[in-house]
């Protein structure tokens, strides 16, 4: 298996990309998660599901290390995430975030070269090297067409395929995303998941990610984690998580599961009255 530019990886075979244990955390007394255990294989794509308020995002908070959880640990391969530096994981991880508000104009390759401050080892401006790697990544995540456009000019399905570039620049074992396809249509959101499932299968990308849309996640990934009031409920492969009365109690809603005709995965329908 290689990585995003079709190196081989360095890394032990058979350690965990990502491994949490017991982690907990709270903000002000007002939310917590508790206990959350879980491990992510290398080259696998992992889906974390719930509902509002589960403790989606915040997990995600901790895994980029915008949080330090109050209790227990993650570690990312062999090395426990809290003794990272904020460069050092930089180099480790790339996060996708649900949306950028961008602090000034810029293009969508400028925004992309931004990935490669991690990698600058104190250099002012970027080098060959970074322009290349950088051009590479915006060609993977299809955007190398749009260079020179505005980010803010750009098309929904286009301004994620830009952040999916800028992450991809900073050369990460492991790619972080929120909410990947929401807010998409249709034909973006096929084109989004289409190149995670393209980086993972053919790059050795480890992929991770957020979302509400439950036939998304039960389509893409290898396992998903269904996380419910800052507790792991059930973690599996969609068919078995993905299940009418384990929906139903971590919801509270009546809905109906079956099989697509196409891929054989899940297909989860609200049951209307």
């Amino acid at each position: 298996m290689r990585d995003v530019f079709g190196r081989r990886p360095v890394s032990a075979p058979g350690v965990p990309a990502v491994g949490v244990r017991e982690v907990g955390f709270g903000y002000g007394g007002a939310f917590r998660l508790e206990g959350v255990t879980f491990e992510v294989d290398r080259g696998e794509i992992f889906g974390v599901v719930g509902p509002n308020s589960s403790g989606k995002t915040t997990l995600l908070r901790l895994l980029s290390k915008v949080h330090e959880p109050e209790h227990g640990e993650i570690r990312l391969e062999d090395t426990a995430l809290r003794g990272l530096s904020r460069r050092a994981l930089a180099r480790r991880i790339g996060v996708v975030p649900q949306e950028l508000v961008a602090a000034f104009p810029v293009t969508v390759e400028e925004l992309c070269l931004m990935g490669r401050y991690p990698r600058a080892r104190s250099r002012l401006f970027e080098a060959s090297e970074d322009v290349a790697r950088t051009r590479e990544a915006m060609a993977l995540a299809g955007v190398l067409d749009l260079a020179s456009q505005p980010l803010d000019t750009l098309a929904g399905g286009e301004r994620q395929r830009a952040l999916l570039a800028r992450a991809l620049a900073q050369e990460p074992a492991l790619l972080l995303l929120d909410e990947p396809t929401s807010h998409l249509d249709l034909r973006h959101q096929r084109e989004i998941a289409g190149l995670l499932r393209s980086l993972n299968r053919e790059r050795g990308m480890t992929v991770l990610f957020v979302s509400h849309d439950l036939n998304l996640a039960g389509e893409i990934a290898d396992r998903l984690l269904l996380l419910v009031g800052g507790r792991v409920v059930k973690i599996g492969a969609p068919a078995e998580v993905l299940d009418g009365p384990t929906l139903e109690a971590a919801y509270g809603c009546p809905v109906w599961v079956e099989k697509s005709p196409l891929s054989g995965r899940p297909v989860v329908q609200i049951r209307w009255e």
